[in-house]
């Protein structure tokens, strides 16, 4: 299992005939870490599968099995694969991939549906995006609710017609929801948004398998194509990368096909865990707020820098390096499209102690 500090645990799964194949031999070789989440998974255990025995989920539950199901079958097979081989129940396995969808229409209590910060697993992340004559690069924070120590690996696959891909992959769930690459050059990283419950779409594709679709993207624009194409439930924000085209986008989207488009230039842009560009009613996430107000007090202009504000601990309750309680930075990762490499740091990134570095080509 990886965990902060700990070695990231890489498996390599090899060519796979199906969907199912593949999500039975990660199943099987992460079944301890796979098990050990959703035992102490506590989203999964207090809201989710309370909520999941209710009259009011199982058309929500169903509509969702239909919708990504019917879109993507070869990654529904990955679902039930990565359940037989684990021995975990299904209904687990769905509830874990698809808790953005299913999250904002539990009843709170007191009947407040806004209060999204406390036990949400994977909140925030950071990311600053520069491209420059001198300088390609995204660094990215993986943050994660704590439960998720020791609860994360690497995933690497062949598919049948020989493309290949790598995926920082949360257990139990589908690679990957928070970043990956493949062998066309194409990378991403993932940031959580939080629109209004009104600007949700119930039952529609989630977020898990679009991100798990994007691994098989033959460039960015198919990659863009992949993320805009589904109707989507909740929305998300991408960072795609293109090694062989030296091209980084960020891409933010919502529920009803909407989208906005910024592409990375010589100016730093940094993104948290709120919509920039895309005009969405969405929380006032506080952590975020503080986060970007940080990280437009510091200069970034290559590798070092870029590492040094995603290790930055100056603002007390909103670092964008965490600690926990909650939230914790469980990796940092920063792709270079010159070098062509996706180098995963553990610990705080400004100490530069790396864990892997992987050639993207």
């Amino acid at each position: 299992m990886g965990g902060a500090g700990g070695e990231l645990d890489v498996f390599d799964a090899g060519r796979c005939a199906s969907g199912y194949a593949l999500g039975l031999a990660v199943g099987r070789r992460f079944a301890s870490a796979i098990r050990s989440r959703m035992r102490q998974d506590l989203v999964l255990r207090e809201q989710l599968l309370p909520f999941a025995s209710t009259a009011a989920a199982r058309p929500l539950l169903a509509a969702l099995q239909a919708a990504n199901s019917g879109r993507y079958p070869r990654y529904w097979d990955e679902l039930l694969g990565t359940a037989d081989g684990s021995g975990v129940p299904l209904l687990h396995v769905i509830l874990v991939n698809f808790r953005k969808e299913i999250q904002p229409f539990i009843p709170k209590a007191g009947g407040d549906h806004e209060e999204e910060e406390e036990g949400e697993p994977d909140g925030d992340c950071s990311d600053v995006l520069i491209v420059s004559d001198s300088t390609a690069i995204a660094a990215h924070n993986e943050d994660g609710h704590v439960a998720l120590l020791g609860h994360t690996y690497l995933v690497r696959a062949t598919l049948p017609d020989g493309l290949s891909f790598t995926a920082y992959t949360y257990a139990g769930e589908l690679p990957s929801c928070a970043f990956g690459f493949n062998s066309n050059g194409v990378a991403f990283t993932l940031d959580s948004v939080p629109p209004m419950n009104d600007e949700i779409s119930p039952g529609a594709i989630a977020r898990n398998f679009v991100s798990r679709d994007l691994l098989e993207a033959k460039n960015i624009d198919d990659a863009m194509h992949r993320i805009c194409s589904p109707s989507v439930s909740v929305g998300h924000s991408y960072n795609l990368m293109d090694a062989r085209g030296r091209r980084i986008v960020n891409v933010e989207t919502a529920s009803g096909n909407r989208l906005a488009v910024h592409e990375a230039g010589a100016a730093p842009f940094f993104h948290a865990n709120m919509y920039r560009h895309l005009q969405v009613k969405q929380v006032q996430d506080e952590n975020s707020m503080s986060r970007e107000n940080r990280a437009a007090q510091c200069s970034v202009d290559s590798k070092e820098t870029a590492l040094s504000l995603l290790g930055d601990t100056a603002d007390d309750k909103y670092p964008i390096y965490m600690t926990g309680p909650t939230l914790h930075t469980l990796c940092t990762v920063l792709v270079d499209l010159d070098d062509k490499t996706m180098t995963i740091y553990r610990g705080n990134p400004k100490n530069g102690d790396i864990t892997l570095v992987l050639p993207m080509l």
